[in-house]
């Protein structure tokens, strides 16, 4: 037997999921989660660098996503899929997150500091590689703040997140031609910093 919405015999596509999500159906919410949480999270550092951060965000997205759904205003999907509406409400919240996070590591240095700074053994190496991880994110952001809004946008869906045009332009609210337009427009202008930041390190 078909499930609704879906293959005969598979799960539910994520507009079944989405209309029963709109009717406040938790297991909607659930099922959606589920399949795109992971998604949102590499998304998430990606935009704020910080795993903690990340975590926070997916958190703070499927929050926001059910508060929509219990005052009815969730809006009707377009898309086959709900992964680049949902990573553009990610987006919507990771400058909040990205401030609380900073609030809770400073807090979080000063007790540690406290108590002597000590790490402990068992966590050190997964601590520095996320230490890294993070090292290494901050340093591609800093590159893609230097480009317009709109032109990051389209490179965090279509060329980060693997979102189709059409469904980066229906998250967008735009048209599937000025999707690529900014995509072209950010790809010259990432070659453009990129440029510049090679000639004064030459010059340093």
């Amino acid at each position: 037997m078909a499930q609704p919405g879906g293959e005969p015999g598979g799960e539910p596509d994520d507009r079944w999921l989405w209309s029963r999500l709109a009717e406040a159906d938790g297991t909607a919410l659930t099922a959606l989660y589920r399949r795109h949480c992971d998604a949102v999270h590499n998304f998430a550092f990606r935009r704020t660098a910080s795993w903690a951060a990340a975590e926070d965000v997916v958190q703070a997205t499927f929050t926001a996503v059910w508060r929509r759904a219990r005052t009815g205003s969730v809006d009707p999907l377009r898309a086959e899929t709900a992964r680049a509406v949902l990573l553009v409400m990610a987006g919507q919240e990771c400058a909040n997150v990205a401030r609380t996070a900073r609030r809770q590591r400073l807090l979080r240095g000063r007790i540690e500091a406290d108590a002597g700074g000590a790490v402990s053994a068992d966590h050190a190496a997964s601590t520095a590689a996320r230490v890294d991880d993070e090292r290494q994110m901050s340093e591609v952001r800093r590159a893609l703040q230097r480009i317009p809004a709109v032109q990051r946008e389209a490179i965090e869906l279509v060329v980060w997140s693997h979102c189709s045009l059409a469904e980066a332009a229906d998250a967008l609210g735009v048209s599937v031609g000025t999707v690529k337009s900014r995509l072209h427009r950010a790809r010259r202008s990432l070659t453009d910093v990129i440029e510049i930041d090679a000639l004064e390190e030459d010059l340093s």
